[in-house]
C-alpha cells in the first residue's frame, strides 16, 4: 500500500470496515467452500474482519498484514472479541509462511494494492496442490444524495481527481469491478476460475458513522492529516442531521483453483 499511511486512520478503519454482507459466508458455502478444519492465509488482512468470520467457522486462519497500525487493531479486536487468530507482519509478496501449507488463500479489498506478479508466485508457493484462492472486493455505490455530496467534497481535496485505488486506476475495462487484466494473469499462472459473482446489500449509517467510514477510504488516507481533517469537516457540515443514511453496496467474489 505505497503512499497510504494508516497511523492516523487505523482506529476509524477498525470501526468502519466491517461492512461486508452477512450473506458472504453462506454464498461461499453454497459454492462448496467450507472452512471447518481448513488452513487459511488471509493476505492484507487489515483489522481481521474476514479472518474472524472464517475463524468463527472453525478455520485455522493466519492473517498477514503490512501495516503495523492495522495489525495492532487486529490484535486488540482479538482480545475484545475472544479470538486467538495469529496476525503476522508481512506482505502478499513475502508472507514468511511455509511452502505448501494452506488449503485456501483469501484476499479482501486488497488485491489492487499488491505487486500482482510477485503476489501470485508467493500464493502458489504457500498453497497446497489444488488449493483455492478467493479474492473479494466490496464498497459503496454512487447514486444516493449523501454519496454524491461525499464524492464532490473528496474531489476538491484529492488533487489528482477521484480515481480507483491501486492497480484499478490503470485498467480501462472491468468485469463487476475487477480489471480484465487480472483474469488473464490468473489464467496464465495456472488458476482456473471456478465461480465469479456479485452480492448486493445495503448498509445503514448514522451521520457520524458515515463520516468515519469515509475517513477510512484510501483516497483520504493518503492525504496529509490537516488536509484530511479539512475534508472531513466540510463533509460533516454538508450532510443533514438526524436519521440514517441507507447506502447501497456491492460485493464481488472470485473463486479460483490452482491447477
Amino acid at each position: 500500500m505505497s503512499g497510504i499511511d494508516f497511523v492516523q486512520v487505523a482506529n476509524s478503519y477498525a470501526r468502519s470496515r466491517e461492512d461486508i454482507p452477512v450473506t458472504l459466508m453462506e454464498s461461499l458455502q453454497l459454492r462448496n467452500i467450507f472452512f471447518d478444519g481448513k488452513t487459511i492465509a488471509d493476505l492484507g488482512s487489515g483489522t481481521g474482519v474476514l479472518a474472524r468470520k472464517m475463524a468463527m467457522r472453525k478455520a485455522n486462519v493466519v492473517g498477514i498484514e503490512p501495516s503495523q497500525e492495522l495489525l495492532n487493531q487486529a490484535v486488540l479486536l482479538n482480545q475484545m472479541k475472544n479470538f486467538n487468530i495469529p496476525y503476522l507482519l508481512g506482505t502478499a509478496e513475502a508472507t514468511g509462511l511455509e511452502d505448501s501449507q494452506f488449503d485456501i488463500v483469501t484476499v479482501l479489498r486488497a488485491w489492487h494494492w499488491f505487486d500482482r506478479p510477485k503476489a501470485i508466485q508467493e500464493i502458489k508457493r504457500i498453497l497446497k496442490a489444488k488449493g483455492t484462492l478467493i479474492i473479494i472486493d466490496s464498497g459503496f455505490l454512487s447514486g444516493p444524495d449523501v454519496v454524491e455530496k461525499t464524492l464532490k467534497v473528496i474531489e476538491k481535496y484529492v488533487v489528482s481527481g477521484l480515481t480507483p485505488a491501486g492497480s484499478k486506476a490503470d485498467s480501462k475495462m472491468r468485469i463487476n469491478g475487477f480489471p480484465v487484466e487480472w483474469f488473464e494473469e490468473w489464467k496464465k499462472e495456472g488458476f482456473e476460475i471456478r465461480d465469479f459473482y456479485k452480492l448486493n446489500y445495503t448498509v445503514s449509517f448514522s451521520k457520524e458513522e458515515w463520516v468515519e467510514r469515509v475517513e477510512s477510504i484510501s483516497w483520504l488516507a493518503g492525504l496529509d492529516e490537516s488536509v484530511r481533517k479539512g475534508a472531513l469537516k466540510e463533509l460533516t457540515d454538508s450532510l443533514p442531521e438526524g436519521g440514517s443514511f441507507e447506502i447501497p453496496h456491492d460485493c464481488n467474489v472470485c473463486i479460483l483453483r490452482l491447477e
